[in-house]
């Protein structure tokens, strides 16, 4: 006897799950790379940011620029674990996104509407990835085609 695996069909949970994901990782691999131009700016031409004075966290933007071109490349890996819906990629995602908000918290003074624009984007991350259950996510790089789920639709 040979044993077929029969897909199960989706659900609408099963589809907003999916959704979800890919919005997170869409939104991560931006994250990730506005980080990475910002972590190029700050190291290459530091006299593009605004610096004040008695700011109490004060760091040299060449570090800070290192630090977000770190962040942005980690987003994007992490980004792309993301689209194939997987369990670690998820649980990276939240740190990656909590680190760029704590980081653009703490280069408020250097940017400051773009570091409220990242702190945004990254909390939407952490929603996305956080909303979902493990459960409902739909696996999109699991073989098979939809012609063995659905029959063709007959006009």
């Amino acid at each position: 006897m040979t044993a077929t695996h029969i897909r199960p069909a989706h659900t609408a949970k099963q589809t907003w799950a999916t959704g979800l994901t890919a919005f997170a990782a869409v939104m991560l691999s931006l994250v990730g790379l506005l980080d990475i131009f910002r972590g190029i700016m700050a190291i290459a031409e530091d006299d593009i940011f605004v610096t004040t004075r008695n700011y109490v966290f004060e760091w040299d933007l060449t570090g800070w620029g290192w630090m977000h071109l770190a962040l942005g490349a980690v987003a994007v890996i992490v980004s792309f674990g993301l689209l194939q819906t997987a369990v670690w990629a998820r649980v990276v995602g939240v740190a990656i996104a909590g680190l760029v908000i704590l980081a653009n918290f703490l280069s408020l003074p250097y940017y400051p509407v773009w570091s409220v624009v990242m702190i945004t984007m990254s909390g939407f991350v952490i929603w996305a990835l956080c909303v979902v259950p493990r459960d409902n996510l739909y696996d999109l790089t699991e073989e098979g085609s939809r012609s063995e789920e659905r029959p063709p639709h007959r006009v």
